[in-house]
């Protein structure tokens, strides 16, 4: 049953809403956990679903699927910890090969980091507007298409190629990478 919609009439039965907390809460979490860190994600993905919870009355099938909402719903949340986001990227510029927490992004930055290019990518996603850093966490770390971004994040389809495109352009001159490839 893994992918299909589990209820949707405005108000899901507590069974449903449970299915669909099992199927999306380890996602989420780590989505919260690539962005902010272990310490927190618990505590903001747990938050994730009760305000989907108290809001599923807003939840409208007809705009797109549930888990674009759930990652929407968990994006803001990180945007109101985004001070504690840019931190964490400026210490991770500081602190060279140290390991933060096991997750993709950490896992991706030892991997730079094994380029020497840590720092400046930390730089990079820390310089990053809050949007287009949004953007580009949720098309790498979720792997959400274009329209699951914009359906999450409650914009436009061309808008969040926009932000795609500068922040990948951003980043790149950062790592002092070749744009033509």
């Amino acid at each position: 049953m893994r992918g299909a919609r589990v209820a949707e009439p405005a108000v899901r039965p507590p069974d449903a809403f449970a299915a669909l907390y099992d199927e999306h809460f380890p996602s989420i979490y780590n989505y919260v956990a690539s962005r902010l860190g272990r310490d927190v994600a618990d505590d903001l993905a747990a938050d994730t679903f009760v305000i989907a919870l108290r809001k599923q009355g807003e939840y409208d099938p007809e705009k797109g699927a549930v888990r674009p909402w759930l990652f929407g719903i968990a994006t803001r949340l990180v945007a109101q910890h985004r001070r504690q986001e840019t931190r964490r990227y400026r210490a991770l510029a500081r602190v060279g090969r140290e390991e933060i927490a096991d997750s993709h992004e950490n896992r991706v930055i030892n991997w730079v980091s094994a380029e020497g290019l840590q720092p400046r990518l930390a730089i990079a996603l820390a310089a990053l507007p809050r949007g287009q850093r949004d953007v580009l966490l949720l098309s790498a770390l979720a792997q959400f298409s274009h329209e699951e971004i914009a359906q999450a994040l409650g914009i436009s389809y061309g808008t969040v190629g926009s932000r795609l495109s500068r922040a990948r352009k951003k980043v790149r001159d950062a790592l002092g990478e070749d744009n033509d490839g």
